[in-house]
């Protein structure tokens, strides 16, 4: 499972610009004004081979009881408690402010490992600054400059060294199980399904430690087939942050689903599949994990005979991407078809695991796109030469053409779709790779 490091200060003291230094990216807006990032931006850095969960928050002012500031000090006050180093970042062209001092004395009754970073130091001649900054008490601080990369390496060295030593690879196959992730937003019904498929007389459970922190495995055996519960993580300290909470539910997620070969993605039936839901779907899709959307506190909706149907086309509809997640519709409390939940599992894990024999998958494509051949691109006819599945878990697919920008996304999903259901890929995340070729090889059709 990968640390989680978060980055903490009140607004305006480049906590985004550094979330973007360490993870390479743009993806959190940067501005000079206070309070642009009011919720946690959260992504993946790898720093010599050694990954990590960033966590941008608010801006982090105690002192503010007004407007969004007081909500933006509950989600860095949540993400602290989660993290497995803190860096405290301050602005070394304003000094040491009253602000920093309070937040400070917040942040070193933490247990986790305290960075103390001095930002803004874009030249040599301003790192003296950093000295004022000691007045904190703390033995080490670290002068950087997020926007010139000036300091980061050894930052990053120091932060690294406090993260638990790095365990191999679990091998998810292990044992013959089927890890299953139960992931959502808080109070959507996770912990009542997984009692309720635990309390079944046909189940046998057993409890295994788990890596995930305050959290169990449980095995579970149905006649032949053997399953491994991958319950979300706890947190730390059980407290009501209302939205905040919420939203740390995205991180929660991507550790679980680091550990599973299916994800249940529970939503509330009353609320519909919400952003957040679709949020976390997105996190299970990316990392190439089956999937099974899970609607629970059905028994709570006023319905009649179309009302399921209703909900499924409204849902693909407006969120197609989750087209190819089986959906079940149960009440975890009652236990109404609680059963199907498994038996969608097994049918999603066995089709991500699938493999199409090559001259099979051929002949298949051939037809496809003879039938809808791709459009042209920049006024060239795009060829398809032949189709390999490279691997399975997640069925992956690498297309040999002569121009491998030449396929615009609508066409991708038009063959992953075609894909899904002439060979029964439902609830596995297909991925198809384009790669030029210099030279049209043998015939691989017949």
């Amino acid at each position: 499972m990968k640390p989680i490091v978060t980055i903490v200060g009140r607004p305006n003291v480049g906590k985004s610009t550094l979330f973007n230094r360490l993870c390479g990216t743009r993806k959190a807006l940067v501005m000079d004004t206070p309070g642009v990032t009011r919720d946690r931006n959260y992504d993946t850095a790898e720093w010599y081979g050694r990954t990590f969960t960033v966590v941008d928050t608010g801006g982090f002012d105690p002192s503010s009881e007004e407007g969004m500031l007081p909500k933006m000090r509950e989600q860095a006050q949540l993400a602290v408690e989660e993290a497995d180093a803190i860096l405290f970042v301050l602005d070394g062209r304003d000094g040491l402010t009253p602000t920093d001092e309070e937040v400070f004395r917040i942040l070193r009754n933490s247990t986790q490992p305290l960075f103390v970073v001095v930002n803004k130091l874009d030249t040599p001649r301003l790192e003296s600054h950093a000295l004022e900054f000691h007045a904190l008490g703390v033995d080490e601080v670290y002068p950087i400059s997020a926007e010139h990369a000036l300091g980061i390496s050894d930052l990053v060295d120091e932060v690294i060294k406090t993260f638990p030593e790095e365990q191999p690879e679990e091998d998810l196959d292990s044992g013959g199980r089927v890890r299953v992730a139960v992931v959502g937003r808080p109070n959507v019904g996770k912990s009542t399904l997984i009692n309720y498929l635990l309390g079944s007389k046909r189940l046998l459970a057993s409890n295994v430690p788990g890596t995930t922190r305050d959290a169990i495995d449980t095995h579970l055996d149905i006649e032949d087939d053997k399953y491994t519960l991958v319950d979300t993580a706890g947190m730390r300290r059980r407290r009501s942050i209302g939205q905040a909470l919420e939203k740390f539910s995205v991180i929660k997620a991507m550790q679980s689903v680091e550990r599973c070969h299916v994800a249940l993605v529970l939503a509330d039936a009353i609320e519909g599949v919400t952003d957040q839901d679709a949020r976390i779907a997105n996190v299970v899709m990316d990392s190439g994990r089956a999937m099974v959307l899970v609607i629970n506190k059905w028994d709570l909706v006023e319905k009649d005979s179309t009302t399921a149907d209703a909900f499924v086309k409204d849902l693909h509809h407006h969120r197609p991407s989750l087209r190819f997640a089986p959906i079940v519709f149960i009440s975890a409390a009652s236990g109404q078809r609680t059963h199907k939940v498994m038996d969608l599992v097994k049918t999603a894990h066995t089709n991500w695991k699938r493999r199409v024999k090559t001259g099979e998958l051929n002949r298949w494509f051939e037809q496809v796109i003879q039938r809808t051949p791709p459009p042209l691109y920049k006024k060239r006819a795009v060829k398809v030469y032949y189709v390999t599945q490279a691997r399975t878990a997640p069925p992956t697919f690498v297309v040999q053409t002569n121009m491998e920008k030449g396929f615009p996304e609508s066409y991708v999903r038009f063959l992953r779709n075609q894909l899904r259901d002439s060979f029964d890929f439902r609830g596995a995340p297909i991925r198809i790779v384009f790669r030029k070729t210099g030279k049209q090889p043998p015939p691989q059709w017949s």
